[in-house]
């Protein structure tokens, strides 16, 4: 193999939904009827009311590969590998709010108000 066939291409994907549930399986290495559970639980939404029309934007391509990596590594199912996406996406976002409001992050997860140890936190 010659130096120009090592090197790799991609596509930026943004807000627009550029993906069809073809296109998002095959990414994610699952079976469209996998995405359709997705789409029923409500992990993934897509633009378009048809299945056949359903466009998914890279959001969705994150979630989703979050997902597949959580039933993997955690040998979950599908609804388990849901709960904890769905808390990991909470902790993010609650993570943002307290960098946002100034606070560190790291500090207020290590210490209570009394100044001892938060076992709750495990980061």
């Amino acid at each position: 193999m010659d130096r120009e066939e090592e090197l790799l291409t991609g596509s930026v994907i943004g807000d627009e939904g550029v993906l069809s549930i073809e296109e998002l399986a095959r990414v994610c290495s699952a079976e469209p009827q996998w995405i359709i559970e997705l789409v029923a639980m409500g992990v993934l939404k897509p633009q378009g009311t048809e299945t056949s029309r359903w466009r998914f934007r890279g959001t969705d391509l994150s979630c989703a590969c979050r997902v597949a990596r959580l039933q993997r590594d955690f040998n979950a199912s599908l609804d388990a590998a849901a709960v904890m996406l769905d808390l990991l996406t909470q902790i993010e976002q609650l993570r943002a709010r307290l960098t946002r409001a100034g606070l560190d992050v790291e500090w207020a997860c290590s210490t209570s108000d009394e100044g001892e140890r938060d076992s709750s936190c495990r980061s």
